[in-house]
């Protein structure tokens, strides 16, 4: 290629007579690091997309599980007990009620390791059921205690207690969302 047929060409690369292997090898580099910026750019937009996404799948997950009429029959028999029931006390109103507490604590149990791990955002989890979990939680802490006791499983429910105790504490400061969220207008 002679700068005589291509002047723009030639301005542009700072060639005066041809196009030298040098000027070739500097296109070359300006051309493969495009690629790579361009690629970095195009996973970066794709790395977000996928974690909208599966965001998107765990709320859809965590809401089924908490519409589940097993579950909403479970905490409507224990809506009723006492604060710190006992496992004993719990039994004593037979079956039924040892079972819904079983339910409400691996619920939140799952609940409990999603968050921790990051899995479930713990915004959405305090969003999606905070108020009820720490309900729950202050009803069947001891009971709870009694179960990990009578088990000799001192595990047995430690992330419905430990995500009960960080709900907790972020409700400390905040109010509820029918307070914080009036002015809200879709």
């Amino acid at each position: 290629m002679r700068c005589q047929r291509n002047q723009v060409a030639c301005m542009i690369l700072g060639v005066t007579d041809a196009l030298s292997l040098s000027a070739l090898a500097n296109i070359a580099e300006i051309i493969g690091a495009g690629a790579v910026v361009t690629g970095f750019v195009f996973g970066w937009i794709q790395l977000r997309h996928y974690r909208v996404q599966q965001r998107a799948a765990v709320a859809a997950d965590l809401m089924a599980t908490f519409y589940s009429s097993d579950l909403a029959h479970a905490m409507v028999l224990l809506q009723s007990v006492p604060d710190g029931i006992s496992l004993a006390e719990l039994r004593a109103k037979g079956v039924e009620y040892e079972e819904a507490a079983v339910k409400v604590c691996t619920s939140y149990e799952t609940m409990g390791v999603l968050a921790f791990q990051r899995i479930a955002p713990f915004d959405l989890v305090l969003d999606l059921a905070g108020g009820v979990l720490a309900t729950m939680f202050h009803k069947l802490n001891r009971f709870v205690e009694d179960l990990r006791a009578e088990l000799q499983q001192p595990s047995w429910g430690e992330w419905f207690e430990w995500l009960s105790d960080q709900v907790e504490e972020a409700k400390i400061d905040r109010e509820p969302a029918h307070i914080l969220h009036r002015d809200w207008r879709p």
